[in-house]
């Protein structure tokens, strides 16, 4: 069962260059922070939906890796479990945020996500010992990104 609390987020999720390293079709090595910066985001009550562009048995060994490695995704390349796709519905995901290595710039890294997710939580200084160093506190906007309208 999913906990969900009110402020809580649904944060698409990229694998393959974001959660590991880029080795597809082969499962790279974890990068740095990505299970732990996971987990607490899962504890604080956000609903992580892995977002990859690996299917069948490729994706069936994400998934379990993942599994492995203490993180169950709310759902799967879908806005929520069992959701039936048809020509009717975009392919977009419907997340207030998306953490991909394909962002301008790259992927900014599990501790600089963490910061932006959680800012001023004391668990940072643990998880990511560099990344609580005066970084601005906000309300929800996370410095202008998934402001709601």
């Amino acid at each position: 069962m999913v906990v969900v609390y009110e402020n809580s987020l649904k944060i698409a999720v990229d694998f393959d260059g974001t959660i590991v390293e880029n080795n597809y079709p082969k499962i790279g090595r974890e990068m740095l922070f990505a299970f732990a910066t996971l987990k607490e985001l899962q504890k604080k009550g956000h609903r992580l939906i892995l977002w990859t562009f690996r299917t069948g048995s490729c994706l069936e060994e994400a998934i379990e890796y993942c599994r492995q490695n203490g993180v169950e995704f709310f759902a799967v390349n879908e806005n929520y479990p069992g959701e039936v796709m048809d020509e009717s519905y975009s392919r977009k995901l419907n997340a207030d945020i998306f953490i991909d290595d394909r962002n301008i710039g790259g992927f900014i890294g599990w501790s600089r996500v963490w910061q932006l997710l959680s800012p001023g939580d004391p668990k940072m200084a643990l998880l990511h010992p560099e990344a609580h160093k005066n970084f601005p506190k906000t309300k929800r906007g996370f410095l202008g990104f998934g402001k709601k309208s």
